[in-house]
């Protein structure tokens, strides 16, 4: 407005005057023109006047223009920044913002008053990223450091990872968090191994009695009084370590195990030779129990420790020097426990080992009293497997012993004239006579059956089967023939009081009374009962013992047997079953039987 102004004094004044006072600024010309008038200035001066004006009036509107062009080359400026850094932003987080356009008909503050905002959130988000790679890479360096055991370089601070900042997306950062997790189970993987490796540690030095805290140190320090997850070391070294010292320590306990096994085994030894009291092994129980136990039962604190074994060293060398001592008795204790082995199976015992023969040879020092000790213990074994052998025909003999018993009390019982009273008692014994009248039937079979039970085990081991010294063959022959006689003896016991029955008809037929009193009392009843009692029933004889010079057993063989007792290693050896022939009652004997019962003579009439 100015510029025209002054350009338009500088024309004809009538056209400058009818154009220039319609503004402001024409209106302070005119003002100044008439003051200048007033003045008396000339026109040239007016002239000059208004061209200097003119030109400062130039001067500042170019001032203003080019403030302007800075003005708004700045801006331009700015504005092309912020859409470089957000375009840097977005590619570096990585994240999806609404795509920013540059419209022209906005002014350039208009523009930069729509980009700011989205910048300063991007920014934002991107200060917020850093922190959450930060976090993630310091926690990834940590375990790593942890696992490779080189902790020293994170205890100043955190790890800068500025150089890492131009990928800052969710992508990137969910690979680190992935790697994260993996190091964080294989750390908690390791602490769990290690948490395994110091108990499998901590038992086996229990076990072995030895300093756990500095075994655990010697392999790592932080091993040992650790109260958290973070100061126990993990790395490969103290895995390691653990896994070396684990397998010392076995090493080392099944040394010991197989060592104090030993001990044990001759300690027990020495138990059962001293025959020690309960009292004396129960300070060594727990060590005993090693015996019968594996590597991995033996879990006892300080069971195998080097003062429990020089212990119970100790102990074994204390019973030796006392077994020493008692060796004569220990000798004869186990002489007797053979004798009583040997009484049970009615066996002999071996003469070679007898009381007096082992008194002489310890007396004499000719013979180790451990040598004896063995030999009859070696005897002991044999006559516990001979007597097992042996059971089930000695259980036969029981029973058939049992049986010949209940005859003997059956006998007796049969002549007691009271034994149908109505007394106390008397339905019991009615009982047992009948079950011991079916049990004596049984006999005559019991003793067959053990006859072939005993001549199939004597054709299995080639040696006579002998009771107390005795043949049993030959013994229960002896009992068939001594029962034959017996029944024998009682047929004629029958036939002599039927024959007294009919003589005594006859008598009173003749004379017609019946004979007096003394003359019937000099009746002599034959009986069979022997006096040792084997007449009132059936007992066991004496066995003949078999002596150390006799020739041969067949000597205990009865007459009945002889032939057989030659041949009993034969398979076609058998009992014979024909009965005994005997001799009957003549009438001779009978008439001879009579005379001497009535006192008449032999040839009385008889019927």
């Amino acid at each position: 407005m100015g510029e025209m102004v002054l350009a338009g004094y500088g024309m004809d004044k009538a056209v400058r005057s009818s154009v220039s006072f319609e503004t402001p600024c024409g209106r302070l010309l005119r003002e100044l023109e008439q003051i200048w008038t007033e003045i008396g200035e000339r026109e040239e001066d007016k002239d000059r006047m208004f061209l200097e004006l003119e030109s400062e009036c130039m001067r500042v509107y170019r001032r203003k223009v080019d403030s302007a062009n800075a003005e708004r080359s700045q801006l331009r400026q700015s504005l092309m920044a912020k859409e470089a850094e957000l375009k840097v932003l977005v590619a570096s987080i990585g994240e999806i913002t609404p795509k920013f356009k540059v419209d022209e008909k906005q002014s350039l503050k208009e523009q930069l008053a729509k980009v700011t905002p989205l910048l300063e959130d991007l920014r934002s988000k991107k200060e917020e990223r850093i922190k959450q790679f930060s976090l993630v890479q310091s926690q990834i360096e940590k375990i790593k450091a942890q696992i490779s055991d080189h902790n020293n370089q994170h205890d100043n601070g955190p790890v800068n990872h500025s150089k890492d900042n131009h990928d800052l997306s969710t992508r990137r950062l969910s690979d680190l968090q992935a790697e994260l997790r993996n190091l964080q189970k294989e750390k908690s993987d390791r602490l769990q191994k290690v948490f395994i490796y110091i108990d499998e540690v901590h038992c086996l030095c229990s076990v072995l009695g030895m300093d756990f805290a500095k075994t655990v140190k010697d392999v790592h320090p932080s091993l040992h009084g650790a109260n958290s997850e973070n100061s126990t070391n993990i790395s490969d070294s103290t895995l390691e370590g653990l896994t070396q010292t684990i397998l010392k320590l076995k090493a080392e306990k099944r040394a010991r195990v197989s060592k104090l096994q030993e001990i044990v085994g001759k300690l027990h030894k020495l138990w059962n030779l001293m025959e020690s009291t309960e009292q004396e092994r129960r300070h060594f129980a727990r060590v005993a129990a090693v015996l019968g136990s594996t590597e991995e039962e033996i879990t006892s604190p300080s069971v195998l420790s080097l003062e429990t074994i020089q212990e119970t060293e100790e102990e074994v060398e204390r019973l030796t020097k006392q077994k020493a001592s008692r060796m004569k008795e220990l000798v004869l204790k186990k002489r007797l426990e053979l004798e009583d082995i040997c009484s049970n199976a009615h066996m002999e015992p071996d003469m070679s080992t007898a009381p007096e023969k082992i008194t002489a040879l310890i007396d004499s020092g000719l013979v180790d009293p451990c040598e004896l000790l063995s030999s009859i213990e070696t005897q002991i074994a044999k006559a516990r497997e001979e007597s097992l052998t042996r059971k089930d025909i000695m259980e036969k003999v029981d029973r058939w012993l049992s049986a010949c018993d209940e005859e003997t009390w059956l006998e007796e019982y049969n002549q007691d004239s009271s034994r149908y009273s109505a007394g106390r008692g008397a339905h019991i014994n009615l009982k047992r006579a009948e079950k011991a009248r079916i049990l004596v039937q049984k006999i005559p079979s019991m003793i067959d059956n053990l006859i072939a039970k005993t001549f199939a085990w004597e054709d299995e081991r080639s040696v006579p089967f002998l009771y107390d010294g005795a043949r049993l063959v030959a013994i229960l022959e002896e009992q068939k023939l001594r029962r034959v006689q017996k029944e024998e003896d009682k047929r004629r016991h029958r036939d002599q009081k039927k024959l007294q029955s009919l003589l005594l008809k006859e008598k009173e037929l003749i004379f017609g009374s019946k004979p007096s009193p003394k003359k019937t009392s000099s009746f002599r009843r034959t009986s069979s009962h022997h006096p040792n009692g084997n007449g009132a029933g059936f007992m066991t004889p004496a066995p003949r013992r078999v002596s150390a010079g006799s020739a041969t057993p067949e000597l205990l063989t009865p007459r009945s047997y002889s032939g057989r007792y030659n041949n009993y290693f034969k398979e076609n050896r058998r009992l014979t079953a024909a009965p005994l022939n005997f001799s009957t009652v003549s009438k001779e004997d009978s008439m001879s039987s009579f005379a001497s019962i009535s006192g008449s003579e032999p040839d009385s009439p008889l019927t």
